[in-house]
C-alpha cells in the first residue's frame, strides 16, 4: 500500500521539507525518496497539506531499522497522528485493540492511541473517545511554530485545518486588533499574537478557554491575549467598534452571530467567515447573510472565496474573506 507523499522537484526538496516540517506534517516513519528527478516526502495528514503541493501515493520504504504498525499486522492500518497521539476510527473493538497494540509496539514516537467512539456532538462540538493506550486524552500539538496543549475529549480541535489557519495568519499585521469569536484553545489567536496582534478570544467552552490561556503562556504571548469564557454576544458591548480582524469559525451557525460581528467591527475590518454549504451554491448564502447584516453601515467587499475542504457528499466547508469599510 502506498504512503501519502508530497512530490516536488528535487531542487525544491529542502525548502518543501522545511515548510512541511514547520507545519508538523512530515511522517518520520518513512524515508524521503528520490525517483526520476522528483523527491517524495512522506506526510502524516494529506488533507492538511497546502494546495500548492502535489500529494500522491508512493511506495516509499519505512525508515531503515524502524518497525511500523503494518510490519506487525496482516494489513496496513489507517490512522492519523496529532503530536504523540494516534487516532484510529474502527467500529470493531477487537480490530481497534489489535491496531493500538501494533502502534505502541512499533517505532512510531507515540504514547497514546484513541479510537473515535462517537460523532462530534453538542454545542461544544466534542466527541467521545475510547482510550486504547496511554493515560489520558490530552495532547500537545505543534503547528507552524506554535504549540497547543488540549484535551481532545473536552474541546474541539482539528489539525486538518492547519493550512487554512496559516493562510489567515499570514495576513495579520503587528499592532492590529484581532477578535476570534469562537476561539477554542487558540489556533488562530496564538499565531495572531505571535505576529504582534492584540487579541481577544471568546468561547462558551470554559475548558477551551483555560487551555487558551495556558497556550498563550506556552507561546510567550499572554500579554497580548485576552481570553473570555462565555457567549461572545455578552462580550460584544465592551469591544464594540474594536476589531480590525474577526474570525468566525463556527461553520454550521456563524450566520446567527453576524449582528454581533458587525458590533465588534471597527472602521476598517477584515472578516473571515466560515460556512458549510451545498456545492451548487457554496458561497452565496454566506455572502448574502453578511451583506444583510453589515449594509448599509459598511461597504462590503468579498475579497476571497475559498473552499477549505470537502465536508460531506455534495457539501463544502468554505471561507469568505470580507473587507468591511464603514
Amino acid at each position: 500500500m502506498g504512503v501519502p507523499c508530497v512530490r516536488v522537484a528535487r531542487e525544491d526538496g529542502e525548502a518543501t521539507r522545511g515548510r512541511l516540517a514547520e507545519a508538523g506534517l512530515v511522517d518520520d516513519g518513512y524515508d524521503i525518496t528520490v525517483q526520476d528527478g522528483s523527491l517524495y516526502i512522506p506526510v502524516t495528514d494529506p488533507e492538511a497539506v497546502p494546495d500548492a503541493f502535489t500529494v500522491v501515493e508512493f511506495d516509499t520504504p519505512a525508515r531503515e531499522g524502524q518497525t511500523m504498525p503494518a510490519d506487525l499486522l496482516s494489513f496496513d492500518p489507517s490512522y492519523e497522528r496529532i503530536g504523540e497521539t494516534v487516532i484510529v476510527d474502527e467500529d470493531d473493538p477487537d480490530r481497534a485493540e489489535e491496531i493500538a497494540d501494533a502502534i505502541i509496539e512499533s517505532d512510531l514516537p507515540v504514547t497514546t492511541v484513541l479510537n473515535r467512539a462517537s460523532k462530534i456532538k453538542g454545542t461544544q462540538r466534542v466527541r467521545d473517545w475510547d482510550l486504547l493506550a496511554g493515560e489520558n486524552t490530552e495532547v500537545l500539538h505543534r503547528e507552524y511554530g506554535s504549540e497547543f496543549l488540549l484535551d481532545l475529549a473536552e474541546v474541539y480541535f482539528s489539525p486538518r485545518l492547519a493550512t487554512e489557519r496559516h493562510r489567515v495568519v499570514e495576513q495579520v499585521r503587528s499592532g492590529e486588533h484581532a477578535f476570534d469569536m469562537f476561539a477554542g484553545v487558540g489556533p488562530f489567536v496564538i499565531p495572531f499574537a505571535r505576529r504582534g496582534a492584540v487579541c481577544v478570544g471568546t468561547d462558551i467552552n470554559e475548558t477551551a478557554i483555560e487551555y487558551l490561556r495556558e497556550n498563550a503562556r506556552r507561546n510567550g504571548v499572554e500579554e497580548r491575549v485576552t481570553a473570555i469564557s462565555g457567549d461572545v454576544r455578552d462580550a460584544a458591548t465592551e469591544y464594540a467598534g474594536w476589531a480590525d480582524r474577526i474570525v468566525m469559525n463556527l461553520p454550521h451557525s456563524a450566520d446567527e452571530f453576524l449582528e454581533t460581528a458587525v458590533t465588534l467591527a471597527g472602521e476598517d475590518c477584515w472578516l473571515h467567515y466560515y460556512d458549510i454549504q451545498h456545492e451548487d451554491d457554496p458561497y452565496g448564502p454566506g455572502e448574502r447573510a453578511i451583506r444583510d447584516a453589515a449594509q448599509p453601515t459598511y461597504d462590503v467587499s468579498v475579497e476571497t472565496r475559498h473552499t477549505v475542504r470537502s465536508y460531506a457528499p455534495h457539501e463544502h466547508n468554505v471561507v469568505l474573506d470580507v473587507h468591511l469599510t464603514r
